[in-house]
């Protein structure tokens, strides 16, 4: 269950000028739990990826209407679809050069046809831990970077009254120290009395 919760967070846009091709791609990763969109072209290809933000891309390499090598190199420069993983898929470029070419333009992945259903899903199963791996760091860095940012709130000089030990705020009030602190760290107070000041108020009071 877990599994196809996760697979069905994965949006994948699958690029080919062939109907049955494509037909028959989009069905195998549809049956993995995947969210499926189709394009038959590079335009086509460029739309469904701005309007679906797709995580993962199956790249024909041969279109009518551009080269899915230099599509790839396009898409890998656009800010807001960078992030998407490119897999080139052709069953004629398939020589060592051709495909050293793909992966320069920024493609993640190549794959040579002929190949079979189940290498294919193994292959896009890769592409997916490997992107659900970096989703699990990028959150990690989001976590420590809030951390830091918390943490370098309470440094520098600090203004603090010598009697009453308010703190002076950005803003010029002074606030109490422990409504500072809260303000400013996820640290919260419970009062109660140290040793020599509970020793001095049980002093004070028998007197």
């Amino acid at each position: 269950m877990q599994e196809a919760i996760m697979n069905n967070d994965i949006k994948v846009l699958v690029v080919d000028d062939d109907p049955d091709v494509l037909f028959a791609t989009s069905r195998i990763v549809r049956k993995e739990g995947f969210q499926v969109f189709t394009a038959s072209d590079g335009r086509e290809c460029l739309e469904s990826a701005g309007k679906n933000q797709p995580d993962l891309i199956l790249l024909d390499v041969m279109l009518p209407d551009t080269n899915g090598i230099d599509l790839c190199g396009k898409i890998k420069k656009d800010p807001e679809l960078g992030s998407a993983f490119v897999v080139l898929i052709s069953g004629s470029k398939t020589e060592s050069d051709e495909q050293a070419e793909g992966l320069d333009a920024g493609a993640d992945g190549y794959i040579a046809r002929p190949i079979s259903n189940r290498e294919l899903r193994s292959r896009i199963h890769s592409m997916v831990r490997i992107l659900s791996a970096e989703r699990e760091r990028d959150r990690l860095i989001g976590e420590l970077q809030e951390a830091l940012s918390a943490i370098r709130q309470l440094q520098g000089l600090l203004p603090i009254c010598s009697s009453c030990k308010k703190i002076r705020d950005d803003k010029g009030y002074w606030v109490k120290l422990e409504n500072y602190i809260s303000d400013h760290s996820e640290a919260t107070f419970t009062h109660g009395l140290c040793q020599e000041c509970a020793n001095k108020y049980l002093s004070d009071s028998q007197d």
